[in-house]
């Protein structure tokens, strides 16, 4: 049997008494596996995540994590000029020691991190000059350095373009299949979670929640209930390869006529 790398059972969270924002949620995340999280604003994603950080306790219920946990946050910003080396020599900061310096062989493995993500020519830029998707590059650099055993993302591919969200979830597929990172993360994109997840969490609200393999959980059922519009699973083929993905159905401008929005087309 697979051991679970997080695990929680009738977590519950209230920031007022009786006033719940999820109730008895129950999940269990095999270690190496990816658990997407999906809910529109306001469903508690966010706390969610701060239960599995320790940063607040659960109303109700239990959870655990076995191993040691890094966390990426949604939007990094940094608020002095550290370089791109410093900040990946960071992530050694619970073995270096408070009032320690880095080795010389903690710099070595620095840039052999960055080199896998392809930025050891970047180690001496100022991590500020980055771009969005640069940066991420960095913290997955960052991250290794750790040696967290569970990584947990605030929607790592918020504000990239659509290159970079290819490139980083690219990057978070390996680190899960090759590094056996357990990987957590929250996103507004179902087609992400489809793409890279094992598993889903679709946070309706209350004790409403679904929870499973992703291919299961993301149907046009769940998902328009989820969100409150239709989607749809497209399958086609590309580069040789059946590929499924998942689209919203949005309207429509008619240009040639009224300009008002015709009925829904997948877009």
């Amino acid at each position: 049997m697979t051991e679970s790398a997080v695990s929680f059972s009738g977590l519950s969270y209230a920031y007022h008494p009786g006033k719940w924002l999820f109730r008895n949620y129950s999940a269990s995340v095999a270690k190496g596996n990816i658990l997407a999280v999906l809910g529109p604003n306001g469903r508690g994603k966010t706390t969610l995540l701060k239960l599995l950080l320790g940063a607040l306790k659960p109303t109700t219920g239990c959870l655990s994590i076995n191993g040691s946990v890094a966390f990426v946050p949604q939007l990094f910003h940094v608020s002095f000029d550290y370089s791109v080396l410093d900040m990946v020599l960071m992530g050694r900061a619970r073995k270096i020691g408070l009032f320690s310096q880095p080795t010389r062989s903690d710099e070595e493995a620095a840039i052999v991190a960055l080199d896998r993500f392809g930025m050891a020519e970047f180690a001496g830029r100022p991590f500020h000059e980055l771009s969005g998707g640069e940066r991420q590059l960095v913290i997955f650099a960052r991250t290794l350095m750790s040696e967290a055993d569970v990584l947990i993302l605030d929607e790592p591919t918020s504000a990239l373009d659509l290159k970079n969200q290819s490139i980083v979830l690219d990057w978070i597929a390996r680190l899960s299949r090759a590094d056996g990172l357990t990987i957590i993360l929250t996103t507004h994109h179902p087609h992400h979670a489809l793409a890279v997840a094992d598993e889903v969490l679709l946070m309706m609200g209350g004790s409403q929640y679904s929870c499973g393999n992703a291919a299961h959980v993301l149907t046009e059922v769940n998902l328009a209930a989820l969100y409150g519009v239709p989607l749809r699973r497209v399958l086609f083929e590309h580069d040789g390869r059946r590929i499924e993905t998942l689209a919203p159905v949005l309207p429509m401008i008619d240009r040639e006529d009224t300009g008002r929005p015709t009925a829904g087309q997948i877009l």
